[in-house]
Order: C-alpha cells, then sequence, then structure tokens
C-alpha cells in the first residue's frame, strides 16, 4: 500500500502513529545508549560507581541518550516513511 493509495487523514493519522510509536521507543533505547556511553567514560576517567548503579552519574548520560533517542528515531523513521519509492 504505497503513500498516494491513502487519502491526506489516513497519511497524518499513519504518521502520528509512528511517531508516537517511535518517540517511546527511541526514549528508551536513547537512554541505555547514554548510560553504555556512561559506563565508558566512567571507566576511562577511573571512577568507581556506587554498588547497584550501573555508571558515575548515569542520569545525565541516560537524560541526554533519551533526549536524542526521543527526537532521532522518530525524525528518520517519519522521513524514511515519506521517501518516495522509485519506479521498478
Amino acid at each position: 500500500m504505497a503513500s498516494a493509495d491513502l487519502s491526506r487523514g489516513e497519511v497524518i493519522a499513519r504518521n502520528i502513529g509512528v511517531g508516537c510509536v517511535t518517540t517511546v521507543a527511541g526514549f528508551f533505547s536513547g537512554g541505555m545508549i547514554g548510560v553504555f556511553v556512561g559506563k565508558f567514560v566512567g571507566g576511562a576517567q577511573g571512577c568507581k560507581p556506587p554498588e547497584g548503579l550501573p555508571a558515575c552519574n548515569w542520569w545525565v548520560y541516560a537524560g541526554i541518550g533519551a533526549a536524542l533517542g526521543a527526537f532521532t528515531l522518530p525524525v528518520l523513521a517519519l522521513r524514511r516513511l515519506s521517501q518516495t519509492r522509485p519506479d521498478e
């Protein structure tokens, strides 16, 4: 089903659905990647995290990663959806 077959309302509804789902997915995946980066940064700085925590200052890395993920994943997904398919 190509986007040419969809009405304007259907395209808007599809984009809202895809945007909402990918925002949540990007938020959590970006946060996890941010903590992963923070673990390496803390290891390079010689920081020992408190017991039970993944990294020193993990909340900073998680917050920045979550914000980046919540923005970039929907942008990439919606941009991919809006591309026209080459004629085969």
